[in-house]
């Protein structure tokens, strides 16, 4: 350990600091420390990380049964059909997962352009006869007689996230030059927003947009760009929604405003969980045991699996579902603020953020403090182009951490 006085300034330097203040990231850091880069430097990973997913997904498993039981015997007559899905799904998602804790997360700097131009193509294919059209909106893709479909939506958060890391990667400082830096980074979202808007599907844009806008501000970007950009993607969301009248998503507003003027029409999903969510109480009515799954609360098993939660395990279920997702944030953070280099950095935080703004989103939307969305509980939730994507994304957390010193 040296240190230096300048004035009446102490500064020391400890393992992975340079002299200028600044963080030393890789094999700099690790050669300082006295270690020897490369396979030596390589950790089990973030055993806390892999808990926390396990115990989400068999929760989330065991939940999606309770509350698909009833519409799965109205819509095929075998009340375990959402169940086997689900765990196919669950299967290959650990086998993504498993996958991309292997796969050195440099990989995905070096794949950025691929990845932002895969994700574009999947967008695209929307607009051709592979996409699927179901209830006014065109969001999946398919192939006939094939059981399985995609959500180029879902894909292109994860797309944006890889983009965003590789792109400014490059050059790190680069982020505080409003053209250079991050006017490349936000063209990327908002080309990415207008295809997933023309869906249309403006929760799925907006939550991509967050995710890239917290990856440009732990990037480093200018707090009064930050405050600009915010500005305009506010306006520009309240003009989406106000000009929009008569359309879904002003009749979407106005449900969140008063859900119980519409109770029989757009307010009925959002009443049926605020009915659920006051029939759990404290304690719930246990497990399996929900009414509103009844047929009452439409595709329970999906965006609104929260409220069944609430009413079969109560508030102290949620609660500890919250305590959970608290904690596997928080170790998502901890990896990024650990991270051997700006390319961890970033990948970690930008799935973290991923992670967390659609738990905030779900739970907002379930509790009626904001306009239904058709945002998942992450892990939760019935679907599996969300469960295998999330849980990919999980594996390139935990190559993260596997690469920190921990």
């Amino acid at each position: 350990m040296k240190k230096r006085r300048s004035d009446r300034t102490t500064i020391s330097y400890g393992q992975g600091m340079r002299r200028d203040g600044t963080r030393m990231y890789g094999d700099a850091a690790v050669l300082q420390a006295g270690k020897t880069p490369g396979k030596s430097a390589v950790h089990s990973g973030d055993f806390i990380i892999m808990g926390l997913v396990a115990v989400l997904v068999i929760f989330g498993t065991v939940m999606i049964f309770s509350a698909s039981y009833y519409a799965a015997i109205a819509e095929s007559g075998d009340p375990y059909a959402y169940l086997k899905k689900q765990l196919v799904w669950v299967a290959i998602g650990t086998v993504l997962l498993w996958i991309c804790y292997k796969i050195d997360y440099h990989v995905w700097g070096k794949l950025y352009m691929i990845a932002f131009l895969a994700g574009l193509v999947l967008l695209l294919l929307i607009f051709t006869p592979l996409g699927i059209t179901d209830m006014g909106a065109t969001r999946w893709l398919g192939v006939p007689g094939v059981p399985f479909t995609i959500m180029p939506g879902e894909c292109a958060k994860v797309a944006a996230i890889i983009f965003t890391a590789g792109f400014l990667d490059r050059n790190p400082r680069i982020i505080e030059n409003f053209w250079r830096g991050l006017v490349p980074v936000l063209a990327v979202a908002v080309l990415y927003f207008g295809l997933i808007m023309c869906q249309p599907n403006m929760s799925t844009g907006m939550t991509l947009c967050i995710i890239v806008g917290g990856m440009v501000l732990i990037a480093g970007a200018k707090w009064k760009h930050i405050g600009m950009l915010a500005l305009t993607a506010l306006a520009g969301g309240m003009l989406l929604i106000f000009m929009d009248e008569g359309g879904y998503r002003y009749r979407r507003m106005l449900s969140f405003l008063d859900p119980f003027a519409d109770m029989l029409g757009d307010g009925w999903q959002v009443v049926q969980s605020l009915l659920a969510l006051g029939t759990g109480g404290l304690t719930g009515l246990g497990l399996g045991n929900s009414i509103q799954k009844n047929l009452y609360l439409p595709e329970p098993m999906n965006d609104f699996i929260l409220a069944i939660i609430g009413e079969e395990l109560g508030f102290l279920g949620i609660l500890a579902l919250m305590i959970v997702y608290l904690i596997l944030i928080w170790r998502g953070c901890h990896v990024a603020m650990n991270a051997p280099d700006f390319l961890g950095m970033m990948l970690a935080g930008g799935i973290t953020i991923m992670i967390g703004v659609q738990v905030a989103i779900n739970v907002a939307v379930v509790t009626s403090s904001m306009p239904p969305t058709g945002i998942i509980l992450p892990f939760i939730s019935y679907g599996g182009n969300a469960l295998m994507l999330f849980m990919a994304s999980v594996g390139i957390l935990l190559n993260v951490s596997r690469h920190s010193d921990l």
